[in-house]
């Protein structure tokens, strides 16, 4: 039965504001340096957040899912984006690159296990840092499961989530001559990586803005327009991820490897309008996965920030706080 957040906003469901006891700048190699903080308890349980995009950042509000006197909360920015180094820089960045630098940071904080939670292009990555490291992984929180298939590439890209949002689907379309719109993703990449500033950036805010239009269910088809920086950074690293379709060794990479994590413990949190998405993918995930237990939200589209998603998440977390999980 689908769940329902009622009339709260997702702020009411958070704990309060906090702000980082430890933040730094850590090299991992290939030229990429990377943003990461540390909140709430320095002895308490900790917790990884992977951010969503590839290239979205991470921001003050996701320490707030976690209870600061329980749990130590981990937050970085991926390679290239939010205040990680060289910005917009897709040289190197990989998902394995990604993957290697989130061993990096476990090994430097000397942590032996911690909960891995990410939504969205988060969920793939803690999917697949899992399915590599398993014996690292305590419990899993995933939020609107996106696992890196053609399929839903094709769904986003190429007009499935359009015929429902066809005023929006126009404004990422129409940019685009007719004689290139068989393959829109690889339309964009010409204009993302053209070497015209302005041309990255108009077009970055173009991709940026169909995708933020259609997150939440309380904005879908509106949505705002994102800083030219922010855009051309976020744009360029996703178009460059789904041009390479994540550097997975084959299609439905990751449900094919869902026996590395049979034993690994996790929670699902979709939402039933997710248009970015959609709930089929992570009710496929959930039935190959033994202790994955799927919680679908009625009213509730794409975004952390839908009250019934942010509900959900903190009931998981603090369940999982009830569980003993050495730092």
């Amino acid at each position: 039965m689908d769940k329902s957040s009622g009339q709260k906003s997702a702020a009411s469901y958070l704990y309060p504001p906090i702000d980082p006891f430890d933040q730094r700048m850590i090299d991992v190699g290939q030229g990429h340096t990377i943003y990461m903080e540390q909140s709430g308890n320095p002895e308490g349980a900790p917790v990884v957040v992977l951010h969503g995009g590839p290239g979205g950042g991470c921001s003050p509000a996701m320490r707030r899912y976690f209870d600061p006197a329980h749990y130590r909360v981990i937050l970085f920015d991926q390679r290239g984006c939010g205040r990680s180094r060289p910005h917009a820089s897709v040289s190197e960045n990989t998902t394995w690159h990604l993957v290697a630098d989130i061993e990096l940071i476990r090994e430097t904080l000397g942590i032996d296990q911690w909960v891995v939670f990410g939504g969205s292009w988060g969920a793939t990555l803690s999917l697949l840092y899992a399915q590599a490291n398993p014996d690292r992984v305590h419990h899993l929180v995933l939020r609107g499961v996106f696992l890196m298939s053609r399929k839903e590439l094709s769904w986003f890209y190429q007009g499935g989530a359009g015929a429902f949002w066809p005023e929006a689907w126009a404004r990422f379309q129409d940019p685009i001559p007719e004689d290139e719109r068989h393959d829109m993703i690889a339309a964009y990449h010409r204009r993302l990586f053209s070497g015209d500033m302005k041309q990255e950036v108009m077009f970055g805010r173009i991709w940026s803005g169909w995708e933020n239009s259609l997150a939440s269910i309380r904005t879908a088809g509106l949505g705002g327009e994102a800083p030219g920086d922010y855009a051309r950074a976020f744009a360029r690293l996703e178009n460059h991820y789904f041009t390479n379709f994540g550097w997975l060794p084959e299609d439905e990479h990751i449900l094919n490897n869902m026996d590395k994590i049979a034993d690994i413990p996790g929670v699902i949190v979709q939402g039933r309008y997710d248009m970015i998405c959609p709930p089929a993918t992570a009710y496929t995930l959930a039935a190959r996965w033994p202790h994955g237990e799927l919680q679908i939200i009625g009213d509730a589209g794409h975004a952390l920030s839908e009250p019934g998603i942010s509900a959900e998440l903190v009931r998981a977390t603090n369940r999982i706080a009830n569980d003993t999980l050495g730092s």
